[in-house]
């Protein structure tokens, strides 16, 4: 099995392939398009601005090898930030677009008295799409790592597949086809990430 992390500058990459070794894989951390469009599996790590984000994925010229691996319903996974480009758009965003996969924009964390922005620690992960694979065997309620100031609002609510609070509900997992997002970071999460970058490694 070839799974690539794509490396577009921006990734916690040697934490998430470190977490993808565990579940016994060696994945492939690669920006070529060849190796891309040759993975079984694709992740999409991310930390830090959107802007900034859709900006290397141009320079790179990876926006329609994504788009293409996506068509082709291989198993895709972004992670925080990547999870966030999945969708068309972002309140952080001043001059880029998302990958408009999931239809829908990221939105900001309200200020107020008692919240701090960015959501930073541990919260609970609460399932609603029970059938799930990604989620399989996670207990609803088992706290994940968050570290982020924006959280995804797709327009169509089926596609979420669990829910954190934090000074209100938000996404914290998607889920459209082939297609994965979390917002917490699974490899921060300790045994409970691994198992689901286990079931994602898993995935037919």
């Amino acid at each position: 099995m070839k799974i690539v992390i794509i490396d577009y500058g921006m990734g916690n990459i040697h934490s998430v392939a470190k977490s993808i070794q565990v579940c016994g894989v060696e994945p492939i951390i690669s920006n070529k398009k060849s190796e891309i469009s040759s993975a079984d599996k694709i992740v999409l790590p991310g930390v830090g601005a959107f802007d900034d984000a859709m900006l290397e994925l141009k320079k790179l010229d990876l926006i329609s090898v994504i788009l293409r691996q996506v068509d082709c319903k291989k198993p895709f996974l972004g992670i925080c930030l990547g999870m966030q480009l999945l969708l068309e758009s972002s309140q952080e965003a001043e001059m880029n677009k998302g990958l408009g996969i999931i239809k829908g924009q990221v939105v900001k964390f309200n200020s107020a008295p008692g919240l701090k922005v960015p959501h930073m620690g541990w919260n609970d992960c609460k399932v609603v799409a029970k059938d799930c694979l990604l989620l399989s065997g996670i207990s609803s309620g088992t706290q994940v790592y968050f570290c982020h100031s924006y959280y995804p609002q797709p327009s169509d609510k089926s596609v979420i597949a669990a829910t954190s609070n934090y000074g209100g509900e938000f996404c914290c997992v998607l889920r459209q086809g082939n297609v994965y997002g979390v917002q917490f970071h699974p490899e921060k999460s300790q045994a409970l990430g691994l198992k689901i970058i286990k079931n994602f490694v898993n995935l037919c």
